[in-house]
């Protein structure tokens, strides 16, 4: 089965990515069904970022083939960023720290309403269309287990003020309002402490175990898989083979992932006006405007930024990969 309702099944055959000065990931294997647990292991540098944009849509390949719900890759890159989302990938889908929880939620809630649905959609009463709205919402928050009265100030917190593991979870409400059927974490467990990690992976795992495909970038995988009743499918990037003995024969490397992640560009939305007098900080309000919305989004990138967020030691090979392919 490609897919269902809230998954998509992801497979990959001698899958890779390269650009003028080498390689970024190459030789992936995988195969998930819909609402696998997909744990992209790796160091810093070993093309996790790169695999992750190829697996939704966001960059091109170089060799191998590829399909996430029956979609193949590349020929259908554009249906592929339809069904999946990105929650949180530095320098490409980023939670500006100038907002509020609230702003964030709203700008996501008109966005939704104005480019996620029908025509007919936006013709619907104000009233229905504002229910829709908090309904979506407040589903996507529960999903991902953010609370917003627990915050320091409630929905108006600005995401300065979140700790590490409070704005991820927020990042990934903002992604399932779209309700999209692959959902794509990079740098899951980074600066997270063992608690915070192993609750990060709680709240995938209820993710997966709901239907929705899950494909996470870490730096060390989630413990259980099976015995937790759940499909875990470890990817690993970076793997290099053992040194052969001198007297030995010559071997050919079957993997080969020696670069870093790119630095990937993106659409963005226009910021919330502030003139506009609808509540900022209400979501719901956000349907309200959505039938005058004149904001083109593609995707649901936000700002490319001009380098990398703390964490990611780029290499030339990956960053010139993206160069070589273009914006998905």
């Amino acid at each position: 089965m490609d897919s269902t309702p809230h998954g998509a099944a992801v497979t990959a055959a001698g899958f890779g990515l390269k650009g003028p000065r080498g390689w970024a990931f190459r030789n992936i294997d995988l195969t998930a069904g819909p609402g696998s647990l997909i744990a992209v292991q790796g160091p810093s540098g070993s093309g996790r970022t790169c695999l992750l944009l190829a697996l939704t849509g966001r960059m091109k390949p170089a060799e191998g083939t590829a399909e996430v719900g029956g979609l193949p890759l590349p020929k259908k890159m554009a249906a592929v960023r339809a069904v999946s989302a990105l929650a949180h990938v530095p320098g490409v889908a980023e939670l500006d720290p100038a907002l509020t929880v609230g702003e964030h939620l709203r700008e996501r809630a008109l966005l939704q309403g104005r480019f996620g649905g029908s025509l007919r959609a936006l013709l619907r009463p104000r009233r229905e269309r504002r229910a829709e709205a908090r309904a979506l919402v407040d589903g996507a928050l529960e999903a991902a287990g953010l609370d917003p009265e627990s915050l320091p100030k409630g929905i108006r917190t600005s995401v300065r003020d979140l700790e590490r593991l409070e704005a991820l979870r927020l990042s990934v409400a903002l992604a399932l309002v779209g309700g999209p059927r692959l959902l794509a974490v990079d740098d899951t467990d980074l600066k997270l402490s063992d608690e915070e990690r192993a609750a990060a992976w709680a709240m995938l795992r209820g993710l997966a175990a709901a239907g929705t495909t899950v494909l996470a970038v870490c730096s060390e995988p989630p413990e259980g898989g099976k015995a937790l009743g759940e499909e875990l499918v470890l990817v690993r990037t970076g793997d290099r083979p053992a040194p052969a003995p001198e007297n030995a024969a010559p071997t050919t490397p079957v993997t080969s992932t020696d670069t870093a992640d790119p630095v990937a560009p993106a659409d963005t939305a226009d910021p919330v006006d502030p003139t506009d007098p609808a509540d900022p900080t209400d979501p719901a309000d956000a349907a309200d405007t959505a039938d005058t919305a004149d904001t083109a989004v593609e995707g649901d990138s936000r700002p490319a930024a001009d380098g990398r967020a703390e964490g990611h030691d780029d290499e030339e090979g990956a960053v010139d990969a993206f160069a070589e392919t273009g914006r998905a």
